[in-house]
């Protein structure tokens, strides 16, 4: 899932000097009739990481990566509650005596009872990635705290409806996962914010975040270990009702800690401003007056902005040009409709890329065991799978000093590269007969996972920005979601097509990646080096002459 986002960068003096004529992200927008569109943040009061202490921002982000590892990702523990759920007898009534005695395998579920279940996790595995879109788009409009507040609602919701599942006089298990699903990506989505407490840092703050989704799916997990140690006398009923008090703690941290309002970089508090006054520039046919004029008017903002932010805004405008360079593609659609970039091949061709590597991350995680008993044998298979499930929230936690490296020191191209890198030789190990070649393929890939999903973000942030990053980003995952039911025609095209041989399946979705990501990395390179070509003839021009020694002396001894 999941997902996450870099903060963006900009400096004080590409501000004052960009000419709007020179790159288009930088223009304002207008509508035929000549009005003035004016974007959700220039009615919002801006506000920076600088202003709050130190102490305050790092609280934030401790507090945010505790509520995330309990909340975010904890419905992908499915398979570790699965156990706990057919002990306590959920379902049972979907077999008859005849039909368990026949069918019921090593779990003790007949087929009735084993689609009913599985439907639990369908639906929430979807729903976690469908909600993305109108997550961000209330993300936009309200801020983080309310997002994160509705989050805490539909997980109180859900954990009430697990705990009374069995008195229930409705099938409440369903709807009760589906709640603790939607709850999640409300929590999550809205911490991503906080990578701009710390730009020079913003990608290990979205490591943490990512490792402690992943991580949270480790919490059934353990609840299962402690199931099975009391003799199952701490029934889910129990559980669920212990789990209250984590919407709980997230609702009293948002009220009293969290910002009510996403973070804002020092170069998007400047262009706010800009962006607000250029209305007095405006003349009765609606067109803006003389360059000199707007020249003038912007070095007075950013003189102003300079002003009051003082040594930490300076400091931080630092750390974000140093970002933006790296990352060099840092605001090519900055400024922009979320319409404008969602029909730019910024956006088509990451989310392709999205719905291609999300498939075949759900397809693996659902069939890990099926395949490998066909690649092996069934012991063997039964082995990675244990290996897999310890593995898949070990692999976030020790994936995030490696991610936060990679995408605070490594260009955006480079990463995107080596997410195809990765992908590629993860699918060649899974069509791999041999042991060896299936570990290798579990521990790349738990490493991987987490790897995807901050890269995504951390793309979306920066090529597209913070004013429509929910509605933007949250496209992406809700594309790849739906497109994510696609996995039952993969699942019926393996048993039935292919007599349960996953090779062929793989093959084609490793293709299918490899020349998606292609496109992907071959696109962002090529605008990588026009921007970057782009910002030397802007320095060029904004030079000041240089005159040479004894050129103004003869000049004035001929006069």
């Amino acid at each position: 899932m999941s997902l996450h986002r870099v903060a963006s960068m900009t400096s004080y003096e590409q501000v004052r000097n960009a000419s709007p004529a020179r790159s288009e992200h930088r223009k304002m927008s207008f509508n035929p009739a000549g009005s003035r569109l004016m974007p959700p943040e220039a009615k919002e009061t801006p506000v920076g990481a600088f202003e709050v202490s130190k102490l305050k921002r790092i609280l934030q982000v401790v507090l945010a990566v505790i509520y995330c590892l309990f909340s975010a990702g904890v419905v992908f523990g499915y398979a570790a509650i699965k156990p706990v759920l057919v002990s306590e007898g959920v379902y049972r009534e979907s077999c008859d005596e005849k039909e368990y005695i026949i069918t019921a395998g090593a779990l003790g579920t007949c087929y009735g009872q084993e689609i009913r279940l599985n439907l639990m996790f369908t639906t929430a595995a979807v729903a976690t990635n469908v909600c993305a879109l109108p997550v961000g788009t209330l993300l936009d409009k309200y801020g983080p705290r309310v997002s994160a507040i509705v989050g805490s609602v539909l997980l109180a919701i859900g954990a009430l409806l697990l705990a009374f599942a069995a008195q229930s006089p409705f099938d409440a298990y369903i709807p009760g996962y589906l709640f603790l699903a939607l709850g999640g990506p409300f929590v999550f989505i809205s911490s991503f914010q906080l990578s701009n407490t710390f730009p020079q840092r913003s990608g290990l703050i979205l490591a943490l975040l990512t490792g402690a989704f992943d991580s949270s799916s480790a919490i059934f997990l353990i609840y299962r270990l402690i199931y099975e140690a009391s003799d199952q006398t701490f029934t889910p009923q129990q559980f669920f009702l212990v789990y209250l008090l984590i919407p709980v703690f997230i609702l009293i941290v948002q009220i009293t800690v969290m910002p009510s309002n996403s973070y804002k970089t020092v170069g998007e508090l400047v262009k706010g401003a800009e962006i607000v006054d250029n209305s007095k520039f405006l003349d009765s046919d609606g067109d803006l007056r003389s360059r000199q004029q707007r020249f003038e008017h912007r070095d007075r903002i950013v003189d102003e902005t300079t002003s009051l932010l003082g040594k930490q805004g300076s400091e931080q405008e630092q750390e974000e040009e140093k970002k933006r360079k790296i990352s060099g593609v840092w605001g090519a659609q900055h400024g922009r409709s979320a319409l404008q970039q969602i029909k730019s091949p910024w956006f088509v061709l990451i989310a392709l890329f999205t719905v291609v590597q999300m498939t075949r991350i759900n397809y693996f995680v659902a069939t890990i065991r099926t395949q490998y008993e066909y690649l092996l044998d069934d012991n063997m298979a039964e082995t990675i799978n244990h290996f897999f499930d310890v593995a898949l929230p070990v692999g976030g936690i020790c994936s995030i000093p490696f991610i936060g490296l990679i995408l605070d020191s490594t260009s955006t191209t480079f990463c995107l590269g080596l997410l195809v890198a990765l992908a590629t030789v993860i699918g060649i190990l899974g069509v791999l007969p041999f042991l060896w070649a299936a570990y290798a393929n579990v521990i790349l890939f738990v490493l991987y996972r987490p790897l995807y999903y901050t890269a995504v973000s951390d793309y979306a942030a920066k090529v597209f920005g913070f004013q429509t990053f929910g509605k933007v980003y949250g496209l992406v995952i809700c594309l790849a979601g739906l497109l994510n039911f696609s996995q039952s025609a993969l699942d019926a095209a393996t048993h039935k097509g292919f007599h349960r041989n996953p090779i062929p399946i793989n093959v084609l979705l490793i293709v299918v990646a490899l020349v998606v990501g292609i496109a992907l990395v071959c696109f962002v390179w090529y605008k990588s080096r026009h921007m970057h070509r782009e910002e030397l003839e802007e320095e060029a021009e904004d030079a000041p002459d240089v005159v040479m020694p004894g050129t103004e002396l003869e000049t004035e001894d001929e006069v």
